[in-house]
């Protein structure tokens, strides 16, 4: 069993090995979920390139939904992004909140700081900006935030229960997140659960549904909705490097899945404020 700094360590080699790699080599082994792909971590990606704000050169295919597209943004927000990498939800997030907003990144992998404020370089937004950071304990102050999104990166951190906390802290009282992530509904098979690629691809790194969301209501937010869910399939030629066939057979019989989660949450409004009663 590693260590939460070993997992640590294992993510961040995983994420610079990607972040530094050619993009198109990165997606060309992304056949989507129930195809063909070589890597776990790209098959779950949702399809960005219409929404407002999208940038090709920050899309790196990582994610497991669309949270900026459920997170209701409005004009001058302040968002943070938790595990931002090339920008990708940075950069749709500041098309919502305009040039009057301000859009924060957080990622603990200095090759995707690099590659992000690269991307906002090009793009000349000086309201975007990226921190480096464990989003277990983040580099912003308490109370800065009016929405706080997140695209498949909980599932990477050992501590989530740390980061609810964590997320709950940096929200203004009245704001909000919109978190898509990877949850389970039943066991997955221990030769997945052991391996470190599969950690890495969001997948062993998962809890149970009932788990996350129990994390989520224990730590003080209201009105939390699942905005989003689907199933995850991983490829029979990435389960074929862990199981047996008859394992997969077994697996894909058995009564757990593998879902991806876009969940909604408040933090509720301080006592002084109006309406909060």
């Amino acid at each position: 069993m590693k260590t939460n700094e070993e997992l640590k360590e294992l993510v961040k080699l995983k994420y610079s090995e990607i972040a530094l790699q050619d993009k198109d080599t990165n997606q060309s082994s992304c056949c989507g979920a129930g195809g063909c792909s070589t890597e776990v971590y790209n098959i779950m990606s949702e399809d960005y390139t219409t929404l407002q704000g999208y940038n090709a050169d920050a899309d790196l295919g990582l994610g497991c939904g669309l949270p900026t597209q459920f997170a209701q943004i409005k004009k001058g927000d302040t968002v943070v992004d938790l595990g931002s990498g090339a920008g990708n939800d940075c950069f749709i997030a500041r098309a919502e909140t305009g040039e009057t907003g301000k859009v924060i990144g957080i990622d603990f992998t200095e090759a995707m700081i690099s590659k992000a404020r690269e991307n906002a370089e090009k793009l000349g937004f000086n309201n975007v900006e990226f921190r480096l950071g464990d989003i277990e304990h983040m580099p912003v102050t308490a109370n800065v935030a009016d929405v706080i999104v997140s695209n498949c990166v909980l599932n990477l951190v050992p501590d989530k229960n740390a980061v609810i906390k964590d997320i709950y802290r940096v929200l203004k009282p009245g704001g909000h997140f919109s978190i898509s992530d990877i949850v389970l509904t039943g066991e997955l098979p221990e030769k997945l659960r052991a391996a470190a690629k599969m950690y890495a691809g969001c997948v062993s790194g998962a809890i149970q549904k009932d788990d996350y969301l129990e994390f989520i209501s224990s730590s003080g937010f209201a009105n939390f909705t699942i905005q989003k869910e689907k199933p995850i399939v991983i490829p029979d030629d990435i389960l074929a490097n862990y199981l047996s066939a008859d394992e997969i057979t077994d697996f894909k019989n058995s009564a757990g899945a593998i879902v991806s989660v876009t969940v909604y949450a408040e933090k509720p409004k301080a006592c002084c404020e109006p309406g909060c009663c």
